[in-house]
């Protein structure tokens, strides 16, 4: 019993001499390298300087597809339809024969109209023959003047009804053509509102189709009272001009990026809406490829002056909050600042700024998440390219 008691004892001592052995040895290695806080290098970011390059202002609008000319074929005669010679939907050339009506009763009214003139005729040459050689017994005392007078009346009664039968040859001719259902002008078809078989103008102008042509296209939309002041500011001299000015106008559909489609303004109204405080606008656009349908939604995009000059900037720069939008600039301690800005006009993939920089500022146009409003960044230094500034007003994304 009193052996184990030692036995434990020993252990114990052992234990605690070999702690403290530890202990010393760590204790003389922190005294000889002692734990330091060492920051985390500055977090690397792009800067870039604003360029200088020409801006044209305009105005953004909104607007509906129209087609330039709308027309309702109707049978304009009575008759049975007799056959439907196209495709429902599909593009018609002017003057291209779309319905037939019935053209056998008609045909045979214009052949009795031309009889008709042939008897009459006949009547003028007897009634004018009759007339001459009364006429002539009259200068012989031969005939009375009684005769002679009604030889001139009968000679005027012909040829007033040959007047009249060439003219209902002329209707005849006319309803005959009537039975033909041609395309007034080249244009997309819309479905058929009758059937083969039918019988049309029976008392009424059936309507048989409608056709629009959409090549070129409308665009309407309207302008606000306090816009069209600032741009006829701008253009006094051509308000009172005689003509349409020659305005360029840009168009895209929902589903398409910028405004691909170019145009010109086309008509101005005389009056603004007293209830909406507007002004109707037209624009017209080519659409040889049919692509824009009549009804569709569409985005508009007109200058308001020439192009001038502007600091621009990558859109990709500017974020916004609160306040408005702004900038991250570094100043010359390599720290970063917060500064607001004015923007004007975009150009391409750039956008025009009026107010809060200078183009002397290094702006933080990538690594943007990095940067943090008064802490030190390390800028990389790389020069903006006027390339995206260079495209054309129309071609600006949205």
């Amino acid at each position: 019993m009193i052996r184990t008691t030692q036995h434990r004892q020993g252990i114990l001592w052992r234990t605690l001499a070999g702690t403290g052995t530890s202990m010393l040895l760590l204790s003389s290695a922190s005294c000889e390298k002692p734990n330091t806080y060492v920051p985390p290098p500055a977090p690397q970011v792009v800067v870039s300087q604003p360029i200088e390059g020409p801006v044209t202002p305009y105005l953004e609008l909104t607007g509906n597809t129209q087609a330039i000319k709308t027309v309702e074929l109707r049978a304009r005669v009575e008759g049975y339809l007799e056959k439907i010679l196209f495709r429902e939907g599909e593009i018609v050339k002017e003057g291209q024969l779309l319905f037939l009506i019935q053209q056998n009763t008609y045909e045979a009214k214009l052949k009795e109209a031309k009889a008709q003139v042939l008897a009459d005729k006949a009547r003028l040459m007897h009634a004018e023959t009759e007339y001459v050689r009364f006429s002539g017994l009259l200068k012989q005392n031969a005939a009375a003047q009684t005769d002679v007078d009604k030889w001139h009346y009968e000679r005027d009664s012909a040829q007033a009804a040959v007047m009249a039968a060439e003219a209902n040859v002329d209707l005849a001719k006319l309803n005959l053509d009537y039975t033909e259902v041609r395309a007034p002008f080249t244009g997309r078809a819309g479905r058929r509102m009758k059937d083969p078989g039918n019988l049309v103008g029976a008392g009424e102008k059936t309507v048989l189709a409608e056709i629009n042509q959409i090549d070129p296209i409308y665009a309407y939309f309207t302008i606000s009272e306090q816009d069209l002041l600032r741009v006829r500011g701008r253009h006094q001299s051509e308000a009172t001009s005689p003509r349409m000015p020659d305005v360029p106008v840009a168009l895209g559909l929902v589903n398409e990026d910028g405004y691909p489609h170019q145009g010109k303004l086309d008509f101005a109204g005389i009056r603004l809406d007293p209830t909406t405080g507007t002004l109707l606008l037209r624009a017209i656009f080519p659409n040889p490829d049919y692509s824009i349908l009549p009804g569709l939604f569409a985005r508009l995009k007109a200058p308001v002056d020439n192009a001038q000059s502007a600091l621009l900037i990558p859109t990709k720069a500017i974020s916004y909050d609160q306040i408005g939008p702004y900038v991250l600039v570094v100043n010359d301690k390599n720290l970063v600042e917060r500064r607001s800005i004015t923007t004007g006009p975009p150009s391409g993939l750039m956008i025009s700024v009026s107010d809060g920089l200078k183009n002397s500022d290094w702006l933080i146009i990538d690594g943007l998440l990095r940067a943090i409003p008064g802490k030190e960044v390390a800028p990389v230094r790389q020069p903006l390219s006027a390339s995206p500034a260079g495209n054309p007003p129309g071609a600006a994304g949205r």
